[in-house]
C-alpha cells in the first residue's frame, strides 16, 4: 500500500465562527518619525463602527520593525485572544500583522483554534467567511512552498561545501584528560577547571570519566 504523504500546511476550521460582537484593533508602524498609527486606527474604528462591533482594545506597536521576533503589543493581544476577550482581530493590512509568511500562517492558525476571526481591511481578507478561509489555505500552501525552497537551498549549500572538502559543524575540542585528572587530584573544583582549561563542565567531566583508571 502506498505510503501517505504527510503535509505540514496549517489547517483552518471549515465551520463558520461565532457571530462577531467584540473586536481588537492591531496597528504597527516601523518608525516614530515618519509614520503615525492613527491613520490605520482611524480606518479600523470606522469599519468596526459600520459593522456595529464593540472595540475591546487597540493594540499598537510603534517604532517596531516588521521582522522583529518580539512585539509587545502583538504579544499582549495574542495572550488576550487566548482568554477570548474578543471575537475577532481587525488589522489595516496583513503586512502590519505578520513578520513573515511562516509567522502569519502560525498566528492565524492559533487564532482560528481559539475561535477568533481575523480581518485585514485593505486586503479584503475576512477569515470568518468561506472565501477568507480558502485564502488562508492558499497562504498556508505558499508558506509550505517557501519552507521547502529554504530547505533545498540549505541542502544544496551543504552538498557544495562537502564537495569542496569543507568540514561542517563545530570544530572538535581537544581536551587534556590527564591534566583534568591532575587538577581534580589537587582538589580543584569543576568551576576552577572550566576557567583554567576553557572548556565546559560537561566536556571536562566526560573527558575525566573516559580516562582509564589505574587500579
Amino acid at each position: 500500500m502506498a505510503r501517505q504523504q504527510r503535509t505540514t500546511t496549517a489547517s483552518f476550521p471549515q465551520e463558520s465562527p461565532a457571530a462577531i460582537a467584540r473586536v481588537a484593533l492591531y496597528a504597527r508602524v516601523s518608525t516614530l518619525n515618519n509614520q503615525d498609527p492613527e491613520m490605520q486606527l482611524a480606518e479600523l474604528r470606522e469599519y468596526a463602527g459600520r459593522r456595529g462591533w464593540q472595540i475591546v482594545e487597540e493594540f499598537t506597536d510603534q517604532g517596531v520593525s516588521g521582522c522583529k521576533e518580539s512585539r509587545p503589543a502583538l504579544n499582549r493581544m495574542m495572550s488576550d485572544a487566548c482568554r477570548r476577550r474578543f471575537d475577532a482581530v481587525l488589522v489595516w493590512k496583513i503586512d502590519r500583522f505578520g513578520r513573515s509568511l511562516k509567522h502569519l500562517v502560525n498566528a492565524l492558525a492559533e487564532l482560528a483554534a481559539l475561535g477568533v476571526a481575523f480581518i485585514s481591511l485593505r486586503d479584503n481578507l475576512d477569515l470568518s467567511t468561506p472565501s477568507g478561509r480558502l485564502m488562508f489555505q492558499i497562504i498556508g500552501a505558499m508558506a509550505e512552498f517557501e519552507r521547502a525552497l529554504i530547505q533545498e537551498r540549505v541542502r544544496a549549500g551543504i552538498r557544495n561545501a562537502r564537495a569542496k572538502g569543507k568540514r561542517l559543524g563545530r570544530p572538535r575540542v581537544i581536551v587534556d584528560a590527564a591534566r583534568i585528572a591532575s587538577l581534580r587530584a589537587r582538589g580543584r573544583s569543576w568551576a576552577q577547571i572550566m576557567d583554567e582549561m576553557g572548556v565546559s563542565k560537561g566536556t571536562a567531566q566526560r573527558a575525566f570519566v573516559a580516562l582509564p583508571k589505574i587500579v
